[in-house]
């Protein structure tokens, strides 16, 4: 069984064109969950069927937080389910579903595994991700045009299209709800990596997408969560010198933008707000530990 996650967020027509371009095959059985972060937005309704369940949040749990609630569903009824987590801003121009359930038959030993992810125009917008802890360069990298291999091997990949092959879990894969928005696909892959999870990226099946179509709506909030979620994955996988390094650079540059790009220069300065008032919690609750 394949299980379509997506988390919707006021894009309603994103969603129903997602759904209109999977299609329906008689050999392969799929359900599409739409996990509702905009409880004012009442018209997700209208694609509710038999293939299309809807949860309807009170509040907006973030993506990661959105994509959990999903998963714990979808675990509870199938413990070997293949689950597509699908940014609501991408669709399908052509995709076999027979070819996606033996890719996991022939390559069961995958646990998470990302698409080859095109912009409108036919241009590569994701194919894999590369981490260099020393410098803590979170990279995208092409690792897919060179290559005639079924998959191969990385160290993230994006959330936009991201499968996670339950099989292979004793229980319920989750993201860190740390996480709000941005980032928390890095911090999944690499969680289970260090596990000894397999990760990689394929071009055998993908998707189309279009970047920060939803996201762009929303300056200040995109820029203070992307901000907020870098320094914590900072803080997680590299070293202090790395740290403050960026953080600084990035007050710096918040300053500059102050009088050119307001929304963008306030984005930033409250995520860094929202970091060092977590860094303040954590130091005041570690003595009780």
């Amino acid at each position: 069984m394949i299980y379509f996650l997506i988390v919707n967020y006021y894009s309603t027509s994103l969603v129903k064109k997602l759904i209109s371009s999977i299609p329906v095959n008689i050999n392969v059985e799929y359900q599409v969950v739409i996990v509702n972060n905009s409880p004012k937005d009442n018209t997700i309704k209208e694609l509710e069927s038999e293939s299309v369940f809807i949860f309807d949040n009170k509040d907006n749990l973030g993506f990661g937080g959105a994509c959990n609630q999903g998963l714990e569903w979808i675990y509870r009824k199938d413990c070997q389910a293949i689950v597509w987590i699908i940014n609501p801003d991408a669709y399908f121009e052509e995709i076999s579903l027979e070819k996606v359930k033996n890719f996991f038959y022939l390559h069961s030993e995958v646990s998470i595994l990302g698409t080859i992810i095109y912009t409108p125009n036919k241009k590569i917008w994701f194919a894999g991700g590369s981490f260099v802890a020393d410098t803590g360069a979170i990279l995208t990298t092409d690792l897919l045009t060179n290559t005639s291999a079924e998959y191969v091997g990385c160290d993230w990949v994006s959330g936009c299209s991201l499968i996670v092959n339950l099989n292979n879990f004793c229980n319920c894969p989750q993201f860190d709800d740390a996480y709000f928005l941005y980032y928390e696909d890095f911090d999944f892959c690499r969680r289970y990596a260090k596990q000894g999870y397999l990760i990689a990226v394929t071009k055998d099946f993908g998707l189309l997408h279009q970047p920060s179509s939803i996201t762009n709506r929303y300056i200040f909030q995109k820029i203070r969560h992307s901000t907020y979620s870098y320094l914590l994955t900072l803080d997680r996988y590299t070293n202090n010198l790395i740290l403050i390094t960026r953080l600084v650079k990035l007050a710096v540059n918040a300053f500059i933008l102050i009088f050119i790009r307001p929304k963008t220069a306030f984005g930033k300065f409250y995520g860094l707000l929202m970091y060092g008032r977590q860094v303040i919690h954590r130091i005041k609750i570690k003595p009780l530990l």
